[in-house]
């Protein structure tokens, strides 16, 4: 029986309908080296289903393509049926680690068509790009899109970490369905330009790392706790820098004040203020744990007054934040801008 708290909402405006609250699957099988105990992964996957969030995202990188396989392994049996299913393509890791964005037609369809059979599905609910790639126009990219569309292998397309003129051009050549980002009480920056360009386009926006990678369910102990393969630990996380982290507690101390008064958790209390930003958002928090996933859910029961929202911009004002959300050698929609389509020439 899906727990009644999990409502649903529209996604964008052109049909999809997905959980409030969906479950990011990327810690299941990468990046995040999660100390014991943990939950059996399918078992988790059942349990999110059973308690109403089937919003469930993905992408070909995570593992990468071990988590798009996890997923393929569940969806066998008559779940494919009961969730909405997101993944993405554009980030190709190489050897020893070297990363490549990819955006051409050819790899695109190539991507999609591996996806496809990894999941072992006949059709992807929403296909994001991942990344932008900055060598391609993204009219080309959204071309072949939009042919996969007609073609019925993925029902809605996204974007991920892209610029609002990226979104604009994009949504031109087919209407985009959702814009995922990083959003968050620490990770503020899209409010300025992306938000608002979703919202005039009738765009949904989904919020990654909405807990700030862990940090507002565990606050700055949280890195004494990783293993030392954890990406938290790297550089490319300059808040988890132990400098930057001495000055960073301070914000967690806050929302841990102010959850207390609350009769809740700062994790949920963290949710609970991306949940009040409208019903076009949808958070994705990730988990490897049953009471973690409770937990996240339970933070749709949250009230939180205009007041309490002034009360928690403020404890979130950018200036409280010390370090970049990455380092300057990862790609973000600051630096996701495409050449214009009269530069490309087919090969």
């Amino acid at each position: 029986m899906a727990d009644c708290r999990v409502r649903r909402i529209k996604l964008g405006s052109q049909g999809l309908e997905v959980s409030a609250q969906g479950l990011g699957c990327m810690s299941l099988s990468a990046f995040l080296s999660i100390p014991a105990p943990k939950t059996d992964p399918i078992a988790l996957l059942h349990h999110a289903i059973d308690s109403g969030v089937t919003f469930l995202d993905t992408a070909n990188s995570y593992g990468p393509e071990t988590n798009e396989l996890l997923l393929g392994k569940f969806l066998k049996n008559g779940m494919r049926e009961k969730v909405e299913l997101a993944t993405k393509f554009g980030i190709i890791y190489a050897a020893e680690g070297k990363r490549e964005i990819k955006g051409d037609p050819e790899y695109v369809r190539a991507a999609c068509e591996a996806s496809l059979k990894r999941l072992d599905v006949e059709c992807i609910d929403l296909y994001y790009q991942h990344r932008i790639d900055t060598r391609v126009p993204i009219e080309i990219t959204m071309g072949e899109l939009k042919k996969l569309v007609e073609e019925g292998k993925i029902k809605y397309i996204g974007l991920s970490e892209a610029s609002a003129s990226t979104i604009r051009r994009a949504h031109a050549v087919h209407p985009i369905t959702a814009v995922q980002l990083e959003w968050s009480l620490w990770s503020r920056d899209v409010e300025e330009e992306i938000i608002p360009t979703c919202r005039e386009l009738g765009i949904g926006i989904v919020a990654y790392s909405p807990l700030g990678r862990g940090f507002f369910a565990s606050g700055p102990k949280l890195v004494e706790k990783l293993d030392k393969n954890d990406f938290r630990k790297a550089s490319t996380l300059p808040r988890f820098q132990q400098e930057n982290l001495d000055h960073n507690k301070i914000l967690y101390e806050k929302v841990y004040a102010m959850s207390e008064k609350k009769g809740c958790t700062p994790a949920q209390l963290a949710l609970a203020w991306l949940h009040h930003q409208g019903d076009d958002v949808c958070p994705i928090p990730g988990t490897t744990r049953i009471e973690n996933l409770d937990q996240n859910i339970g933070a749709l029961s949250v009230k939180l007054t205009p007041e309490e929202m002034a009360e928690l911009e403020t404890i979130g004002h950018p200036d409280s934040v010390k370090g970049e959300r990455y380092s300057n050698a990862v790609p973000t929609f600051k630096n996701s801008d495409t050449p214009p389509l009269s530069s490309w020439k087919s090969v």
